[in-house]
């Protein structure tokens, strides 16, 4: 069956370049049996955050909050798709991840940054892992570094550049490794 994947793509911006870097890294899940979710801010818009999921009284969340911490209580693990503004993260991303906590516990996520440049996000990388952790998922050592998005990848997000799909395919490997893990473990109970 694989393993259930929200791809969480952090931009609203016109003309994104973001969610060519979504499709490629769901191609990639899908080659590999998993079963990766877009969630797009653009079609599944969230509020300013004014109250996260777990402070509505049941059944009164709006039905957008609800179908994402549905999805996320049933995944796997998450793989974060961010671009870089101003050295951090996008905002949209920052909106879209704080709405929910206890969803995302016990669960590993790997992130994939780019940027138009040749820095490729490594700043907001670095800015979303405490976040991450905090959060209650982790993120793993190996990041997917796409520099130079418009030309590395295609609109369907087909690379452009040859080493892209072996980079994806160790970050991959590593995600596998510790979603299959912690998976086995959440069965077993977790501590809280």
């Amino acid at each position: 069956m694989g393993l259930l994947v929200p791809v969480l793509l952090g931009t609203v911006r016109a003309n994104r370049q973001g969610i060519k870097a979504a499709r490629f890294i769901i191609g990639h899940l899908q080659r590999r049996g998993h079963q990766p979710v877009l969630v797009d801010p653009m079609e599944r818009p969230l509020p300013l955050l004014d109250r996260m999921f777990k402070e509505f009284p049941p059944g009164t969340a709006p039905q957008v909050m609800q179908d994402l911490a549905d999805l996320y209580r049933r995944a796997d693990g998450f793989v974060i798709v961010s671009g870089e503004y101003n050295q951090s993260i996008p905002p949209a991303l920052k909106n879209l991840l704080d709405h929910f906590l206890e969803e995302y516990f016990w669960r590993p996520s790997t992130i994939v940054s780019y940027s138009a440049g040749r820095f490729a996000g490594v700043r907001a990388a670095i800015a979303l892992r405490p976040v991450l952790a905090e959060l209650g998922m982790p993120s793993l050592p190996t990041v997917l570094t796409i520099p130079e998005i418009g030309k590395t990848l295609a609109e369907d997000g087909t690379p452009t550049q040859p080493w892209l799909d072996k980079a994806a395919s160790r970050q991959l490997d590593e995600f596998e490794w510790y979603a299959t893990a912690l998976a086995a473990k959440r069965a077993g109970g977790t501590p809280y």
